[in-house]
């Protein structure tokens, strides 16, 4: 029979060890996975992890900040925001299912109308931890318009694109909006469009062609020839030769006159 004192001692030391812990699992079974709880911490998941937001605002340098599912709003008047991607822009889900904060990724290239490349973390769990990093990842636009207003995402535990269809708010581009006009200023331009243009007043005066000749009612003056002189060279009793003064008075004129018949 056990001592008193030794029993009480060892049921002191039994109490003093803590029960096992029960073995949980970490991962999903690939057999069943889905998307669907894709960007929730998870509680069964090991920590530290990278969240969404940090990391796209690190990728794209657009700063801002809060809840992944405030930053379509945050962004309207700092940076422009639409529908179609672009290299270096945040794709902006909209909360859904058991994505309650929403989700932030960043485009990394586009590879044709429908279907682009993100870097986003903390969406796939990889080898049984989320909050992990994934880049170069395929999205695929699965709206009926084309206007990436719901998207198909690479889930890694699935091996391929997961099967929800994701919301999408838009993208936000680092670069600021184009400047709106307001309501005021938009009745101002139309009011000019459609005012009728003043008439055109010259500030010639009447007076102003007066004593101007047009150059077609002008008559060149014509220069009056002046009378032509001539003088009488005797070239034979018989005959005479009218020539210029000048050739009269030339010797040699005077040889080449007589010879002239």
């Amino acid at each position: 029979m056990i001592p008193v004192p030794l029993r009480l001692a060892l049921l002191f030391l039994l109490a003093a060890v803590p029960p096992q812990a029960q073995a949980r699992p970490i991962a999903p079974d690939p057999a069943g996975a889905s998307d669907d709880n894709a960007e929730d911490i998870g509680r069964d998941f090991a920590l530290p992890y990278i969240q969404c937001v940090p990391y796209a605002r690190k990728v794209t340098g657009i700063q801002l900040y809060g809840d992944a599912h405030t930053w379509w709003n945050q962004a309207d008047g700092h940076y422009a925001r639409g529908s179609l991607p672009k290299v270096g822009a945040v794709m902006a889900f909209r909360p859904y299912g058991a994505m309650q904060l929403g989700h932030v990724a960043a485009v990394s290239r586009i590879l044709d109308s429908r279907t682009i490349l993100l870097r986003h973390a903390n969406w796939s769990p990889i080898e049984g931890r989320r909050g992990q990093m994934e880049d170069n990842v395929r999205a695929v636009d699965v709206s009926p318009a084309n206007d990436w207003s719901e998207v198909r995402v690479w889930y890694a535990p699935l091996g391929g694109l997961g099967t929800t269809h994701w919301p999408v708010e838009g993208f936000i581009y680092n670069r600021k909006p184009a400047k709106t006009l307001g309501p005021n200023e938009r009745l101002t331009v139309l009011a000019s469009a459609d005012a009728p243009k003043a008439a055109y007043t010259s500030r010639i005066g009447p007076d102003f062609l007066k004593g101007i000749v047009p150059e077609t009612s002008r008559t060149p003056a014509r220069r009056p020839l002046a009378a032509r002189e001539t003088v009488k060279v005797p070239v034979k009793e018989d005959r005479t030769l009218a020539v210029s003064p000048n050739l009269a008075r030339d010797p040699i004129g005077r040889i080449i006159a007589s010879r002239v018949r």
